[in-house]
């Protein structure tokens, strides 16, 4: 196996981790009303789930030779331009998370709050879905 697949398919498992915890605060935000220290957990797994999901599409590209990547808009579009997702909400991401890093408003909080829980988590999902079927396909 080369060092390119040994890298992405490590951060496959990654994102997997923390795909699966932001899942699990989704689930528990269907049960009952979070509250304001709980929601603001789910919007912190949120950020680690963007991470690693922009990270894991760039490791994925590189090892097919793909190397102009330089952030997760080229990440996100490249994905979505090259059919590994098609879920636009993973481009819609990209300003939600910025807005977490720069700023902290309880309105916009919310927003995002319930951008990940409507939509977000399944645009998330896809990429994990069709990443692993990538890794099946390479048999890796």
């Amino acid at each position: 196996m080369k060092k390119q697949d040994i890298r992405w398919t490590q951060r496959l498992n990654q994102y997997n981790k923390a795909l699966k915890s932001l899942l699990k605060d989704i689930e528990l935000a269907a049960e009952r009303t979070l509250s304001d220290i709980e929601q603001r957990g789910l919007i912190q797994a949120f950020e680690y789930t963007y991470e690693l999901s922009w990270n894991v599409i760039k490791d994925f590209y590189q090892s097919i030779g793909e190397t102009e990547i330089q952030g997760s808009k080229d990440a996100f579009r490249l994905a979505f331009k090259r059919g590994l997702v098609s879920n636009t909400s993973l481009i819609e991401t990209v300003k939600s998370r910025q807005l977490t890093s720069h700023t902290y408003n309880e309105e916009t909080a919310n927003e995002i709050y319930c951008d990940v829980v409507n939509k977000y988590h399944e645009a998330f999902q896809e990429l994990a879905d069709n990443l692993q079927k990538q890794k099946e396909i390479r048999c890796l």
